[in-house]
């Protein structure tokens, strides 16, 4: 698994959770829904920390909050 697999991974999850589409997501982001797009498809291959938090906060998470689960801390992952 890579950095942007998780990522994606848990951005699908928590807009799951939240019953949030990703056209929703854009706009309480600011983050262009073709780049949410691309990271839910793993077609991003290195979100920026940038992009990572507007998302987060977007979600009403910081970046820790967001990160903090248990693929991003138990996974041994692969060279990107």
């Amino acid at each position: 698994m890579t950095y942007s697999e998780v990522i994606a991974k848990r951005m699908n999850q928590i807009c799951r959770e939240k019953q949030i589409t990703l056209n929703k997501l854009a706009t309480l982001s600011g983050v262009r829904q073709s780049t949410l797009d691309n990271i839910a498809k793993g077609n991003s291959k290195n979100p920026t920390l940038k992009t990572i938090h507007r998302i987060a906060v977007g979600l009403g998470m910081t970046v820790s909050d967001f990160l903090n689960f248990k693929e991003m801390n138990e996974t041994v992952f692969e060279n990107e």
